[in-house]
């Protein structure tokens, strides 16, 4: 099976203090630290081993997640010795991942149930495709209120989902992307126009599953609550 790897090396600025001497994806999300939330859910789509692309507080992630045996899967680790961004983490890694069929990558802040398996069977069932990546609805962070031609309050609606889709930091990728990546940068901004402007990215369209990327405190305190209601993930 191919290798998932989980980008863990961003500061977590807007999570501090919870970020003050831990990296974001070790914080702790309904008892479970986002990292183990992400292994648990790729595990169940058949990913076993696993490559931590760590830079900030590496120390902390290697003495929490070991080799993963406790998971019931494999880690490696690939620490970045500055901040390199998204892209040239993965490239960092390019020593684990070139001889690989493809591999996934995931952001290491956001939390789904989202089925990985249709994003690499696109990638699969597209000999051009380099890389095909996860989109979701965008859902307004604000309620909103509909008037009509009157000016009367016809109704509010709490936080609506928008007629647009946003990157859901999931991807699947053959190993020619390295060939993409910078030494430095950060991958939205790099390799993924790139790839669009060459007709070689897919844009997968994921509807009626749970994701949420954690950025703030409100983002970890709604997310606890929502995942502790859910009977499954």
């Amino acid at each position: 099976m191919a290798k998932a790897v989980i980008l863990a090396g961003g500061l977590g600025k807007r999570l501090r203090p919870l970020t003050s001497n831990r990296p974001k994806p070790l914080v702790e999300v309904a008892g479970k630290p986002i990292i183990e939330w992400q292994i648990e859910w790729l595990k169940r789509h058949g990913f076993h081993e696993f490559v931590v692309l760590a830079g900030y507080r590496w120390d902390r992630l290697v003495k929490h997640l070991g080799s993963g045996q406790k998971l019931g899967v494999r880690i490696a680790y690939v620490v970045e010795d500055e901040p390199l961004g998204t892209g040239g983490a993965i490239k960092n890694a390019e020593h684990l991942l070139r001889g690989e069929d493809y591999f996934v990558v995931i952001n290491g802040d956001i939390i789904t149930d989202l089925p990985v398996s249709k994003l690499v069977e696109a990638l699969q069932a597209e000999p051009r495709a380099v890389a095909a990546i996860a989109l979701v609805p965008l859902r307004s962070p604000y309620g909103v209120v509909e008037v009509n031609e009157e000016g009367w309050v016809t109704v509010f609606r709490e936080k609506p989902v928008l007629n647009y889709w946003i990157n859901a930091g999931v991807y699947a990728m053959r190993p020619v992307v390295l060939d993409y990546l910078p030494e430095k940068g950060d991958i939205e901004t790099t390799a993924l126009p790139r790839l669009a402007s060459e007709k070689r990215l897919l844009g997968v369209k994921f509807r009626d599953i749970y994701w949420r990327s954690i950025d703030t405190v409100k983002d970890l305190e709604e997310v606890s609550k929502q995942l502790a209601e859910k009977t499954t993930l």
